[in-house]
């Protein structure tokens, strides 16, 4: 565990604000596919031992600390916005969306909120905004990963109906090979025709 990985937990503890649910999202930059928010209220004293920021994390170890951290959490709860939704409300409001859903779906209501980055979702309880969170906070990192594992198999799901854009590959990102297939078969249902690669491409043709 990275030093200092609980300091603002213990923090908050000492407040009175024992039951902190960690938010990240997973899902910003893809051209294709939803935005995912997980929050994540952990039992400090029974934390899997090896979360971090889901970045820094192999594929293998994502999936079994996501495991350890549904088994052991207080609550886990997640937010799943549609790609259309991130058309409709931009990037930003379909994130803030996402991470309401995810506080709601937790199904108790936490102490306090630290959410990752520097945009707050309107909630009726004390939220935290935390630049990089996920590599500061533990809870942050926890939700972190649940909201990776959670969109990557959306995305494997979404690859068996669109098998042309290779989403169990490149989860919706901008790879060479996902471009090529963009310009070749012009965007699916699940593209963001806001974001400008797909965007060029309106009327290309597609799975629409």
């Amino acid at each position: 565990m990275a030093e200092g990985f609980l300091d603002l937990e213990i923090r908050l503890a000492d407040c009175g604000l024992g039951l902190v649910a960690g938010v990240d999202e997973a899902g910003r930059g893809p051209l294709a596919g939803p935005v995912v928010a997980a929050a994540v209220i952990l039992d400090l004293r029974h934390a899997p031992e090896g979360i971090d920021d889901s970045k820094k994390l192999s594929e293998g170890a994502r999936v079994r600390l996501f495991d350890a951290i549904t088994r052991a959490a207080v609550a886990v709860g997640v937010g799943v916005v549609s790609a259309e939704v991130v058309d409709r409300a931009n990037i930003v409001g379909a994130t803030l969306e996402a991470m309401k859903a995810a506080v709601r779906s937790l199904g108790i209501v936490p102490d306090c909120v630290v959410v990752d980055g520097n945009n707050l979702p309107d909630l009726q309880v004390p939220t935290i905004a935390l630049v990089q969170g996920d590599a500061r906070c533990l809870s942050v990192a926890a939700a972190s990963i649940v909201a990776k594992v959670t969109r990557d198999r959306i995305m494997r799901e979404m690859d068996e109906l669109y098998p042309r854009y290779a989403f169990a590959r490149n989860k919706g990102y901008g790879t060479r090979d996902h471009l090529a297939a963009l310009r070749r078969y012009g965007p699916s249902k699940i593209h963001r025709f806001s974001f400008a690669p797909v965007s060029a491409l309106i009327g290309a043709g597609g799975d629409r």
